[in-house]
């Protein structure tokens, strides 16, 4: 086994339960050797809902809490609040993160309270059967959708940032060297940060809404579909390709735990 794995991972869960060309084990991959470069272990809290992607944290021997569908968010702000000096991580995917709990990511992100979002978006409910999702494209089709997806997907960087995330990346798992870095930089800005990964699902997504089989010709779906933009550029309302990067970074708000401190401080 790799070393790195062998120092991370916890053996007797193994092996993954991912299906064949899913993203979420280059997800594991890279969130591993990201808190390994930052030397965060003992300093980490991770939580995640219900779906596929929330198992990813489990397979991780640091302090983890699997919770109720659509809750990870929640579980882990009260995480932050009463451990203000931990890194809390959370794991959800597209459906987990803004179906059931669209409405704690949306006031997390106005609070703006220092947990990293790590959402996973594969288009699609993955583990109960294929259902169409939040971020489900338009027309596209799903099991609940067999004439096509007649409901817009929401706009989830328009929708973060509007909320008052102060940290948004975007990338795809075809892009493994630029994911870990991202999540390196979303553990340690003070704020919320929330690094969207997007990930092929051959099971569900891959045949439907695609019409791909093959997890080696999805793969390349998305790297052909996404470009990488330059730091500081604005996206380019002629280009259909999806812009990966550093998509929004503030620093002058202030994190939600250390006002809460602030006001605490103060005698009446």
């Amino acid at each position: 086994m790799n070393n790195l794995a062998q120092k991370y991972l916890r053996q007797e869960a193994l092996p993954l339960i991912f299906c064949p060309g899913c993203g979420d084990g280059i997800v594991l991959n890279c969130f591993i050797r990201a808190i390994d470069a930052l030397g965060i272990r003992d300093d980490l809290g991770l939580v995640s809902g219900i779906g596929c992607s929330s198992w990813i944290p489990v397979y991780i021997d640091v302090d983890v809490v699997h919770c109720l569908h659509g809750r990870a968010v929640p579980l882990a702000e009260g995480l932050k609040m009463a451990r203000p000096d931990k890194h809390v991580v959370v794991f959800s995917g597209d459906g987990d993160c803004f179906g059931i709990g669209g409405n704690h990511i949306i006031h997390a992100a106005r609070r703006n309270i220092d947990i990293t979002v790590i959402m996973i978006n594969n288009y699609i409910y993955g583990m109960t059967g294929g259902q169409r999702a939040p971020t489900t494209p338009f027309e596209a089709i799903t099991k609940t959708s067999p004439l096509g997806n007649d409901e817009r997907p929401f706009d989830i960087l328009s929708m973060m940032t509007g909320a008052g995330a102060t940290y948004y990346a975007r990338w795809t798992t075809a892009h493994p060297v630029q994911l870990e870095k991202a999540f390196e930089c979303a553990i340690t800005h003070k704020g919320l940060s929330f690094v969207e990964v997007m990930s092929p699902c051959p099971t569900q997504a891959g045949r439907t809404i695609f019409g791909i089989r093959s997890a080696v010709e999805l793969m390349a779906w998305y790297k052909n579909n996404t470009y990488i933009m330059r730091k500081g550029a604005a996206p380019d309302p002629s280009e259909k390709r999806i812009p990966l990067g550093l998509l929004y970074q503030r620093e002058d708000e202030i994190e939600y735990t250390k006002a809460v401190a602030q006001k605490r401080s103060v005698r009446i």
